[in-house]
């Protein structure tokens, strides 16, 4: 399993996280960005920097994940797009998208989008509180335990 992280928009403490995780677990982490992005020193983590430009680092992903990978996203196309490969997606609040979960999911994003194109306001992501990152730690691990019995 490798763990790929959609790392324009993961906040630090997430990668942070991560960080760790991979190297406990002697798991491959790629972060990918369209920018520069400082990694710790580890045979286990990975920075991949893409091109500038709309959905670039999300179609590289999607590129090379393969079944059973696991990709850290919060952009729900994204996480779709993953799942039909047969991949994990993880958001950074610990949010596990499953396929019964991402059809409901992509329906609720399109119908905010089109409040918001219609001038609504509906108000951007709640602030990343502590509870959010212990569940994202606590459904990392389960993932990441559920893969070594498997190995």
């Amino acid at each position: 399993m490798k763990i790929w992280v959609d790392a324009d928009a993961c906040p630090v403490v997430i990668k942070d996280i991560l960080f760790k995780a991979a190297v406990r677990a002697e798991l491959p982490l790629i972060l990918v960005a369209n920018q520069f992005i400082r990694v710790p020193p580890s045979e286990w983590i990975s920075s991949l920097r893409v091109g500038s430009g709309f959905d670039v680092a999300d179609n590289e992903i999607v590129r090379q994940a393969n079944a059973g990978d696991l990709v850290i996203t919060s952009d729900i196309p994204l996480a779709a797009e993953v799942i039909a490969k047969g991949a994990h997606a993880l958001s950074p609040r610990g949010e596990l998208f499953t396929r019964d979960s991402i059809g409901s999911r992509l329906n609720m994003r399109d119908f905010l989008e089109t409040l918001r194109s219609s001038g609504e306001h509906t108000g951007g992501p709640a602030p990343l509180h502590a509870r959010d990152r212990q569940a994202f730690a606590a459904q990392l691990d389960k993932l990441i335990s559920r893969h070594q019995r498997l190995r």
